[in-house]
């Protein structure tokens, strides 16, 4: 009786402890649950789930494995006297291209290089147009370290778009994506193949779309980068962007960067703009690009308060272009452009990159708002000139005959077996001045006039002012050297 006496206040306090602790639960379990989307809302917040074409937890190790064969090192010779330089574009202070370029003021044969991409199987190869341009020759390294002769069959400045042709069969070759259905923050991965690093892959997210980061020198120029995070560094120029199914989303160009080195920002060409740009230089030589022919701005805080405007996103219309297309099909000034083929745009960007994968002559359906009215107009394209026809491409110089003579860079193992640095080839003779000199097919001009000749556009330079007479000297490939004079 002691020891119940002794206890017994203690168990009696114990066990009512846990009637008050099973009651308080209970109230609380039976009062409503606070959350975020019951402050101000009626409709809990929740996550989407993901897209199908986007993997939650990607395996970079089998896109590797499928995108790095198709991405070759590209290797490039000019001349000083070209005005190739191998280095970054206008405007490209800040954002600092990728390319493995030469020094200021090289003393030889300026040397650079890049990456590109293989598009099929019989040899078609995208790259940057900054990586090939001016090129007297270009170099192409697969991945197996074979070698080819790069033929440029198109450049499109615009873009900054290049495509290479080698003649090659049965390549690996990779599958191109919807640039469209990308997502911010989804994974892509950066493949190049830049000089003594052999097909680097790099991995981060998609940062932002459609950026204009003003490298290509403004104008008709069309940007609309892809931003990301992976890491691309100097030599990946022209490499591929992939998303985790191996699919191409687009063309690495550029980085920001105030060292030239990777600073955390990339910028990728659209994989559904080099689609486009890629069919043109194949099939007409010349990229086809369609206009509106309007002058526009992005609506942002000050142009919506100081021209009134009933919406705070699009592209605005600020005037028109001689034979705007857009003004014929009824756009005013002031109006804002905020949906074409359907889709929403949020700046200016974005509607140069639709525009700009059509031709002149298709039509556009554009939707607008005119002091808070929406209206739909359908516009006919036209080319940079107000017309509707295509362009046809304007043949190169180096590929059309010079005093009735086919000239190119003589080879460099032509050039070694005659122990020389540079010159050009008579590859086929026809009826002109140079065969009625005597001169034969074979022949390697090395001097006009006592100067050195080290490509076909110093030997144009030469020639364009000359009057009178020309004395060209050289060698034919068994070693006799050759005198000719011929009156231009």
């Amino acid at each position: 009786m002691s020891k119940f006496r002794q206890y017994g206040g203690t168990i009696l306090v114990a066990f009512l402890g846990s009637l008050l602790g099973a009651w308080i639960v209970y109230g609380l379990n039976k009062r409503p649950a606070l959350h975020p989307a019951n402050w101000g809302n009626t409709h809990p917040v929740s996550l989407t789930g993901f897209p199908e074409h986007i993997v939650e937890h990607p395996n970079f190790v089998t896109t590797a494995a499928l995108v790095t064969p198709c991405v070759v090192h590209i290797k490039t010779k000019g001349s000083p006297q070209s005005s190739f330089k191998g280095e970054i574009p206008p405007g490209m202070d800040m954002f600092r291209d990728f390319f493995n370029g030469p020094d200021i003021m090289p003393r030889g044969p300026q040397m650079g290089s890049g990456s590109g991409v293989i598009l099929s199987a019989d040899g078609y190869i995208v790259t940057n147009n900054h990586v090939i341009l001016e090129a007297d020759e270009i170099e192409v390294i697969l991945n197996d370290k074979r070698s080819f002769n790069g033929k440029v069959v198109g450049q499109d400045p615009s873009s900054d778009l290049a495509l290479v042709k080698i003649e090659a069969i049965d390549l690996p070759f990779v599958k191109i994506g919807n640039s469209d259905k990308l997502q911010i923050g989804e994974w892509v991965l950066a493949v190049g193949n830049p000089f003594n690093l052999n097909s680097t892959v790099t991995a981060g997210i998609v940062s932002a779309k459609a950026r204009n980061i003003n490298i290509l020198g403004g104008g008709t120029s069309l940007e609309a980068f892809i931003q990301t995070d992976a890491a691309v560094n100097p030599g990946n120029s022209g490499g591929a962007l992939v998303n985790v199914q191996g699919e191409l989303v687009g063309i690495n160009t550029a980085i920001a960067s105030s060292t030239g080195a990777y600073q955390g920002y990339a910028f990728a060409i659209p994989a559904n703009l080099v689609t486009k740009v890629v069919e043109d230089l194949k099939v007409h030589g010349t990229v086809q690009r369609g206009f509106l022919g309007i002058q526009i701005r992005d609506v942002d805080a000050g142009l919506v308060e100081s021209e009134d405007l009933s919406v705070i996103c699009g592209a605005y219309v600020a005037d028109f272009m001689p034979n705007s297309a857009a003004e014929e099909a009824g756009i005013q000034k002031g109006d804002v452009i905020t949906k074409v083929e359907g889709q929403a745009i949020k700046s200016t960007p974005e509607l140069m990159e639709i525009v700009g994968r059509k031709r002149p002559g298709e039509k556009v359906a554009l939707e607008v708002n005119r002091k808070g009215k929406i209206q739909t107009f359908e516009v006919k394209l036209r080319n940079a000139d107000g017309k509707t026809e295509l362009v046809k491409a304007v043949p190169k110089e180096d590929e059309s005959d010079w005093l009735g003579a086919k000239l190119e860079r003589a080879s460099r193992k032509e050039l070694e077996s005659l122990k020389l640095g540079t010159g050009i080839k008579i590859s086929k003779l026809g009826n002109g001045k140079l065969k009625e000199s005597g001169i034969r097919e074979g022949f390697i001009i090395t001097k006009v006039d006592k100067t050195e000749v080290n490509s076909l556009k110093a030997l144009r330079e030469i020639v364009r002012d000359k009057k009178g007479g020309l004395l060209i000297e050289g060698l034919y490939p068994n070693g006799t050297k050759g005198f000719y004079g011929i009156e231009i």
